[in-house]
């Protein structure tokens, strides 16, 4: 996965996008969450699911903890010129093992 997140910063350094829902997640008021806390996952996460097949064209799931410790996952695709944030939201340990990296 060291190549597909080499892919994902190089990406990222050219530009970022958001798709609508990627917003709305951030908007949550419950949850928001900043453009710089997504920066923070790209740039200092890791992945923790790579999507190679998706039908966006290859995504992953990168995770990381926010300066404020709080976890953060984000779905992205890298492009030629850009990466795409699909989506992000705060997990859950109903969902997710206390690592947050693992699925239960």
């Amino acid at each position: 996965m060291e190549k597909s997140l080499n892919e994902v910063r190089e990406a990222a350094r050219k530009k970022i996008i958001y798709t609508q829902h990627a917003l709305d997640a951030m908007n949550v008021e419950e949850e928001i969450v900043s453009y710089e806390e997504i920066r923070n996952v790209i740039f200092k996460g890791e992945i923790i699911e790579d999507y190679p097949e998706d039908k966006r064209g290859h995504s992953c799931l990168m995770f990381n903890y926010t300066l404020k410790q709080r976890p953060v996952h984000i779905v992205c695709s890298p492009k030629q010129e850009f990466l795409a944030v699909i989506t992000m939201y705060v997990p859950t340990i109903d969902k997710w093992k206390d690592d947050f990296r693992t699925r239960r």
